[in-house]
């Protein structure tokens, strides 16, 4: 099974992926974004536009999906929190820029995921299917909005849309991934502040990831479905006050609950007794089995979730956060202050040294900090030097006669100078190491989709080669059927042309026409009664829509569905000359597309060798092979072309009649002048069963033979109808 699924990166779109895949299914992907950087699963194919894009209608005729996923509510490319009212109307155009894609198709499946955000208000009982909806807030109005022009196209266009509602679904997030479960709120609320508070008048269910893959994969794969609406809901009522407190048990110590019981009883829990009615029902994952890993993980990588510039904490989480930040600023002061005393001291022990007089420990000390930690640690270690070079100096010298020494200055600026230089460069290279890091973690973004772009075409190869063989559309099929003409005779050649056409084109109604002059042509062969419709002969040059195009070597396509044209047509030429005229009757609605008349084109040329050359022999039949001085063909030339006649009729192909002449004369001469001009073009004149004049009506039946046997009466030619003529 075929199946494309919409929608942006997400645990849920991964799980759907997995489930999948695992199944056997050929699985599409639409991201829904131009540039989606989002890790997603391994799928056959990957597509990246916009729903509003004018190529999705491109992509469902690609894939003709037998079904569509669209995420819908839990679909991340919408931004909910912070543009609601925008993001609406972007939701409803690109559902229903989607729906209209599909319906074009007129194949498959969609399926739409909906959520309890439909329903605001509060129910006694459980919330059945056909339940009005109540949307409250943009996201909930968007949704309803969706559901609703799903639901007109399965009542008006008789298209099949469903509908999937989750209840409450919940699941293990990614790290730093903000969720709106409220499983998820109550843990983040915990980890902010040590807190929970629960109001227990607030019911509702929830149902968590595994299970509810589960049981929408039944919706996806059942070949006829009875309702348009399904809820997925583990009907398992909890209360607020309820579920916080199994939370915090699952957190241990440091977290408490806070009842903020009030006003009126708020229950929300969906019915599912559709899905239980139609489909097997189990859970395999109850409240404390799924609670369970979300709050591990969400302890485990805490960091990720709770930033620093995050404000739903409490005061205490507040004060800890700017404390945190600060310290971390003031680190690199405290180590300048905590190395200087060494070597404050170092180097008032070797001012007495001859031997590390000359070393400058105060230089050493501003490089080591301006090689850690660039121009601001410079200039405060460089300060902090000046001070104890003073310091050191006065107890020798008074502080006057420090202050006015050239040397003090020199060594100041000298401090300075490299302390600046050597912290400057140590930015820039921090900078550029930066600027590398983010360059080369594009790359490898860029080569991480240069892989999955690989890895699908490689599949898309692997897929080709085997169907390069055995695909009735391959180009090695069709070659291989094509080329099946050239074990036929020279006469059988055009017959069979048109049972070659109707295999290779997938079509049962084909005729083939011979064009007999400028302005008609006569019908050869065709697989059925409807592809003789036209008639044995044809003005085609009067059926202006069809000569336009078979003139400028186009296919014709029957788009205003003229009840009196073929579907499609093409024609073969032999040089500039209109040879033959294929028509191909039927054929549905939706085959009368780009893709077909590029097929129709392409096994018309590859026919068209055969063909051409069986023609032009047929023209040698009538040139070369007659009784001398006559246009009466040798009894050799005529038994092969009415032995050629019999066989197409016995398949189906053509209709003829054999006229036996009782003219009593071998006078062929007088008698083939005669009755050359009361024939037509496609009919025959010839020698059989040791002498005996006949004549081969092409495309005529009994009824249609009287008016021919009449004409030659008229002319004082005997003549009957001979079935037994060809043994």
């Amino acid at each position: 099974m075929v199946v494309l699924l919409i929608g942006g990166g997400s645990v849920l779109m991964n799980a759907m992926i997995d489930k999948l895949n695992k199944n056997g299914h050929r699985v599409y992907l639409l991201t829904g974004q131009r540039d989606s950087r989002y890790s997603y699963k391994r799928v056959f194919e990957k597509y990246q536009f916009p729903y509003e894009s004018e190529s999705i209608k491109d992509i469902f005729e690609s894939i003709r999906p037998d079904v569509t996923v669209f995420m819908g509510a839990y679909d991340t490319n919408f931004d909910w929190e912070d543009k609601g009212r925008q993001e609406s109307v972007r939701y409803a155009a690109g559902v229903m820029n989607i729906l209209s894609a599909f319906s074009m198709v007129k194949t498959g499946r969609l399926i739409y995921f909906s959520s309890e955000e439909v329903f605001g208000d509060a129910y006694i009982d459980n919330i059945a299917e056909d339940e009005p909806v109540s949307p409250k807030g943009f996201k909930a109005l968007a949704l309803a909005q969706g559901e609703e022009i799903c639901m007109n196209y399965y009542r008006t266009q008789n298209m099949d849309t469903r509908i999937l509602r989750f209840d409450h679904l919940y699941w293990t997030p990614e790290k730093g991934e903000l969720e709106n479960a409220p499983c998820f709120r109550m843990i983040l609320e915990g980890l902010k502040t040590g807190r929970i508070s629960a109001n227990d008048r607030r019911i509702f269910s929830m149902i968590y990831l595994n299970d509810a893959v589960e049981l929408s994969y039944r919706v996806i794969c059942k070949e006829e479905l009875k309702f348009p609406i399904y809820h997925i809901s583990s009907m398992e009522e909890v209360g607020e006050l309820t579920l916080a407190e199994k939370i915090c048990e699952e957190m241990g110590s440091g977290v408490e609950v806070v009842d903020n019981t009030v006003g009126m009883s708020n229950r929300l829990v969906l019915d599912c007794g559709r899905y239980k009615e139609e489909f097997s029902y189990e859970i395999f994952n109850g409240y404390e089995k799924g609670i369970k890993p979300v709050v591990r993980f969400m302890k485990r990588h805490s960091a990720s979730f709770i930033t620093d510039e995050d404000d739903g904490g409490g005061l205490a989480v507040k004060t800890w956060n700017h404390t945190r930040r600060i310290v971390k600023a003031l680190i690199p002061f405290a180590e300048a202050l905590i190395c200087f005393i060494p070597v404050y001291l170092l180097s008032a022990q070797a001012a007495d040294s001859a031997f590390l007089a000359r070393l400058d420990l105060f230089l050493l000390y501003v490089l080591l900090f301006a090689v850690v930690y660039g121009q601001q640690q410079a200039v405060f270690s460089a300060f902090l030097s000046i001070v104890g070079y003073c310091l050191s100096r006065m107890h020798v010298e008074s502080g006057f006669e420090v202050l006015l020494d050239y040397n003090t200055y020199v060594w100041m600026a000298q401090l300075f100078i490299v302390g600046l230089v050597v912290g400057y460069m140590r930015d820039q290279l921090r900078f550029v190491k930066g600027e590398n890091a983010s360059r080369v973690q594009y790359l490898n973004g860029q080569i991480r989709d240069i892989e999955d772009i690989n890895d699908s075409n490689v599949r898309m190869k692997h897929n080709f080669e085997a169907q390069i063989v055995n695909h009735k559309e391959s180009l090695g099929k069709i070659y291989d059927v094509s080329s099946s003409l050239e074990q036929y005779g020279q006469e059988e050649v055009l017959f069979y042309a048109a049972q070659v056409l109707a295999r290779l084109m997938d079509c049962v109604d084909v005729a083939v026409y011979t064009v007999a002059n400028g302005d008609y042509a006569r019908l050869f062969s065709a697989t059925s009664p409807e592809a003789r419709k036209l008639g044995n002969s044809i003005k085609y040059t009067d059926m202006e829509a069809m000569y336009g195009d078979l003139r400028e070597r186009r296919v014709y396509i029957n788009r205003d569905m003229a009840d009196k044209m073929p579907m499609m047509a093409s024609a073969v030429y032999s040089e500039d000359d209109m040879q033959l005229i294929l028509m191909l009757w039927g054929i549905p609605w939706e085959r009368m597309t780009l893709g077909e008349a590029n097929r129709l084109t392409i096994v018309g040329y590859l026919i068209q060798n055969a063909v051409v050359r069986a023609n032009r022999y047929l023209e040698a039949l009538h040139n070369q092979r007659y009784v001398e001085g006559t246009n009466v063909l040798d009894e050799e030339a005529f038994t092969h072309l009415a032995r050629a006649y019999s066989d197409a009729k016995s398949k189906g192909l053509t209709e003829y009649i054999l006229l036996e002449i009782l003219a009593g004369t071998e006078d062929y001469e007088s008698v083939g002048r005669s009755l050359g001009q009361a024939i037509r073009q496609s009919d025959y004149l010839g020698i059989l069963r040791g002498g005996r004049l006949y004549v081969l009506l092409a495309n005529t039946d009994k009824e249609s033979a009287g008016g021919v046997i009449e004409r030659f009466e008229n002319l004082g030619y005997e003549c009957r109808i001979d079935e037994e003529a060809v043994l």
